[in-house]
């Protein structure tokens, strides 16, 4: 298995093929609009939503980077990536469309790539394209994991679940 073999195999993992943690796709499977907004009472936590958000939006900084369509971050803060626009059903669809859409657009790209491209770095950044995937891949199973914590707060989340 060569680098971009590895980052795939990463990819669909962190995404929709389940391996030592649950994908995304099944953290998500089923909520409605409403668990995905629900905030525990006591410490300020993220909510579902607004982790959502935060993933999409440095997706969407990497597959832009990747077609041209932006070459520097929007001027926003960390904090200002949880941000939840609305909170309706529509808005949670649209936000899992978006979230699909982005995901399927990077792993396109790195399907694509040739062994020298995980190398690459675009400008105005200081690690390769492939360190900045896995990354993104360390970032969504962290993420992942908070988002199926904050649903077995809420009792959403089997108390044991099977897998392959």
């Amino acid at each position: 298995m060569n680098k971009i073999e590895l980052l795939l195999h990463g990819w669909d993992s962190c995404y929709e093929n389940e391996d030592w943690y649950p994908p995304l796709t099944d953290a998500l499977k089923g909520l409605t609009a409403e668990q995905a907004n629900w905030r525990p009472e006591g410490e300020y936590v993220n909510t579902i939503a607004e982790n959502l958000n935060h993933l999409i939006f440095y997706k969407e900084r990497l597959l832009y980077r990747m077609t041209g369509a932006e070459s520097e971050y929007p001027d926003m803060t960390n904090d200002d990536t949880f941000v939840v626009a609305s909170t309706s059903d529509e808005t949670w669809e649209a936000t899992l469309a978006r979230l699909q859409a982005v995901h399927q657009g990077i792993r396109d790209r790195i399907a694509q790539w040739e062994e020298h491209d995980f190398e690459y770095v675009y400008p105005n950044r200081s690690q390769s394209v492939g360190r900045w995937v896995n990354s993104l891949i360390m970032h969504d199973a962290y993420h992942t994991g908070q988002i199926m914590f904050i649903r077995k707060l809420q009792g959403s989340w089997p108390s044991r679940r099977s897998f392959e």
